[in-house]
């Protein structure tokens, strides 16, 4: 990889309920994405890694590549590791952010860090946007780059069809999400690769 390939954006499925809805927010993103055409895209799911709910007692924020992990997480550091930008996809869980994408920020510090994270998210009334408040708060000590505009689903169980978002304005709106990571990620990238910042 270069500093002049396109930019790699990983797309992270939040939530891991069953007959969850992030597979189809994060399907259609990933389609918007790839008709954008800025960044590289790939899609991460939480639910099909093996995430712990114990941490061990040495911080990632100071032993990343040696910090412990089970096996099964490797999908998701390497994708993280190889990421530019992200856009995570959450739900509205009792008030927050699901622990999976938390446990995803906890056991893989550094990986975060000076990267550009932009927030798609669904639930109630608010389209979830409590989870991404919490979620910003935890990427700041990294810390990453978290983008002010958001694409939200204010009730998604109503506002979608065939497992897809209905609101015809959507698509405008995934153009702007998709704007901000892409800038961020070209002109974040060369920094890392210059000076990497102290954790």
């Amino acid at each position: 990889m270069t500093l002049h390939d396109k930019p790699k954006l990983v797309i992270i499925v939040g939530g891991v309920r069953e007959d969850r809805f992030g597979p189809a927010v994060t399907s259609w993103a990933a389609e918007q994405a790839g008709a954008h055409g800025a960044c590289e895209v790939t899609v991460v799911d939480p639910a099909d890694q093996d995430i712990p709910s114990a941490l061990p007692d040495a911080s990632p924020k100071y032993a990343d590549d040696d910090h412990p992990r089970p096996g099964g997480m490797a999908e998701l550091a390497a994708a993280l590791d190889d990421a530019d930008a992200f856009v995570a996809g959450t739900p509205l869980c009792n008030h927050s952010s699901p622990a999976s994408l938390k446990a995803a920020v906890d056991g893989h510090f550094t990986r975060w860090t000076a990267k550009a994270v932009a927030f798609g998210s669904y639930g109630d009334a608010a389209g979830g946007r409590h989870a991404v408040l919490h979620l910003a708060d935890a990427l700041a000590e990294p810390p990453a780059v978290t983008i002010r505009e958001g694409l939200a689903f204010p009730n998604h169980f109503t506002s979608r069809q065939e497992r897809r978002p209905s609101a015809p304005e959507a698509a405008g709106y995934a153009k702007t999400l998709l704007d901000r990571p892409a800038r961020w990620a070209t002109a974040l990238r060369p920094a890392r690769h210059a000076e990497p910042l102290p954790a």
